[in-house]
């Protein structure tokens, strides 16, 4: 089915910034909402943002004001710029899309790994 794969994580110092990227392909007839999670260990998965196909955006509580997401509108890809970086953002994130494909289905990434140190 459609394949989600991240991109750009990395080590990056505390006050630094990361781009990560995600690009969906497959058979997706429409694009509905695309985003991100993260999750670090012995956490559960929470949101860090979000896309729709409206161009609405949102953004956990945690990361307002310091990331963006954003969309590449010729293909189903989509960035999360990671500004001022702190080392709880440490986390393995992951990328999902909703989409319509004769149903609504939603597909996961396996995740970049994002540490931040002191």
């Amino acid at each position: 089915q459609v394949r989600v794969v991240e991109s750009g994580g990395g080590l990056v110092q505390a006050g630094g910034s990361l781009r990560l990227s995600c690009a969906a392909s497959g058979t997706i007839l429409s694009f509905t909402e695309m985003g991100w999670h993260r999750q670090a260990p012995g956490k559960e998965r929470e949101l860090v943002a979000g896309i729709t196909s409206t161009a609405t955006t949102f953004y956990g509580n945690s990361v307002k004001g310091r990331f963006t997401i954003s969309r590449d509108n010729g293909k189903n890809t989509i960035y999360l710029q990671m500004n001022n970086l702190q080392p709880e953002d440490t986390a393995v994130y992951y990328c999902s899309i909703e989409y319509w494909s004769g149903t609504r289905r939603i597909s996961w990434g396996q995740g970049t790994q994002v540490t931040v140190s002191s």
